[in-house]
């Protein structure tokens, strides 16, 4: 009976992973020759926003420790 568990559990996750499978990216420049276009062959994907948002979260995260430590040594 475990045999069969775990017979079936890898058939599920096989399963799952086959089907969830992304599709393939787009060709840069819509297809088109390379040079041709204006977006680059990596991407045009801005990623200074998120960038600094996370910077953002993780010196608030950085505080929260700091404080917390600081706190508990007082007491």
């Amino acid at each position: 009976m475990k045999t069969l568990k775990r017979f079936l559990l890898l058939a599920v996750i096989s399963l799952v992973v086959t089907v969830s499978m992304a599709q393939t990216p787009p060709h840069p420049n819509g297809g088109s020759d390379p040079g041709v276009g204006s977006t680059p062959v990596g991407g045009g994907a801005p990623i200074g926003g998120g960038l600094l948002i996370l910077l953002a979260m993780s010196l608030g995260y950085g505080a929260k420790k700091v404080y917390d430590l600081r706190k508990r040594a007082l007491e």
